[in-house]
């Protein structure tokens, strides 16, 4: 989708659109109504938000940075990101759900009418390619919002599936990688301004994400009571919580189970480890006597390692800060990177909630360490 033609850029959004409203038509009343979480977002407003999103990129921008008025009169007063607080957006009296889903509908239909006319060039393309890929962010959000929430499994979602077999590490003699995007390759985020050559030393690498049945192991030698492996403060929040396992784990007659959406199930041995933070990784690894890759590591070997195994079940925690490359300069959605440098961990690859054509060996994706709502794990990496 980073260089989708004109035709193929409005068929996915159509599709994206179609997408994104499906998820809420199993929703009862009760379920638009949500506490406040820190993680998540109400879903009407963030609903309401994707649309404006695409309208304000699409369609409002003027001759001479003039912004035009909206479809929906105010509505930059409460879906507007950037200047509503998070905690603001459960206080709207925001506008009803038919309201929000035909609001979706007229600034889709406006957009393609106005893709229509656009100049097929990475320039004419980049404001719909962009409003695309927010769609598909907020696509993944939904996904672990109704997972937090224990809403039911939203279609066509497809489950963390299990390994058949385990492959080995393997050890890479190293080299140099391209961190982030060339340019005139499509369509990059600001943070991948632009590719620049990082030298990696020889390493092994896992070439799948550790398991469950991995990860039990370090749970059942009292991994989450012993402070060796922990970084302070982290493992004192973990101990104020009263928390032994990972946030969807539970025990019941001697068994782990694991709750995917709405239901607890038999955790599966065999499949990748799922919904951990990043200090759970590293806890792990220090256990193991292993650690995480960095981001040049991962890249690399997800290039260049025959069987590397990436982007189709979890998304994978990295030893790297989200940081600036080199070449680094504010795209025109100028708050979609800068604010999170150095507070951030990167992220890569892709999971099951990810949409396609968003897994991409370019992207950097970017969490809070703490992080453990996110179809997230980890693989481990050696010297």
């Amino acid at each position: 989708m980073r260089n989708a033609s004109r035709s193929a850029l409005a068929e996915e959004l159509a599709n994206a659109r179609h997408s994104t409203l499906r998820l809420f038509d199993r929703l009862t009343d009760a379920q638009w109504r949500v506490p406040y979480l820190p993680t998540i977002n109400p879903p009407r407003w963030e609903l309401g938000h994707v649309g404006w999103f695409q309208e304000y990129w699409c369609l409002r921008q003027g001759p001479g940075g003039r912004m035009l008025d909206s479809m929906m009169p105010a509505s930059d007063d409460f879906y507007d990101s950037r200047v509503v607080p998070h905690r603001r957006r459960w206080e709207f009296d925001l506008p009803s759900d038919h309201d929000t889903r035909a609001y979706l509908a007229d600034t889709l239909d406006a957009t393609l009418e106005r893709l229509a006319r656009a100049e097929d060039s990475d320039e004419g393309l980049y404001f719909f390619r962009l409003g695309l890929f927010h769609e598909y962010m907020h696509a993944e959000a939904f996904a672990y919002t109704w997972q937090t929430l224990g809403y039911e499994c939203p279609e066509p979602l497809t489950r963390v599936a299990a390994y058949e077999g385990r492959r080995a590490a393997r050890r890479v003699a190293g080299g140099v990688v391209e961190i982030g995007a060339p340019q005139g390759a499509g369509f990059a985020f600001d943070n991948e301004q632009w590719s620049t050559p990082v030298e990696v030393g020889s390493f092994e690498i896992a070439l799948q994400p550790v398991t469950n049945a991995e990860f039990l192991r370090f749970v059942s030698d009292g991994g989450y009571r012993d402070a060796r492996w922990w970084d302070p403060e982290p493992f004192a929040l973990l101990r104020g919580a009263g928390r032994t396992m990972p946030r969807y784990w539970r025990e019941r007659e001697a068994r782990v189970q694991a709750r995917r959406f709405d239901r607890w199930e038999p955790l599966e041995p065999d499949a990748p480890l799922v919904h951990v933070s990043a200090h759970e990784a590293q806890a792990y690894c220090r256990w193991a006597g292993r650690r995480l890759p960095t981001e040049a590591e991962w890249v690399f070997a997800a290039r260049n390692v025959e069987g590397f195994d990436w982007g189709a079940q979890v998304w994978e925690w990295t030893a790297t800060p989200f940081e600036p490359l080199a070449a680094f300069s504010p795209g025109p959605y100028r708050e979609y990177s800068a604010p999170f440098f150095g507070t951030h961990r990167i992220v890569r690859g892709g999971s099951v909630a990810t949409p396609r054509g968003m897994v991409d060996d370019r992207f950097r994706n970017f969490y809070t360490p703490e992080r453990d709502d996110i179809f997230v794990g980890f693989r481990v990496c050696g010297d």
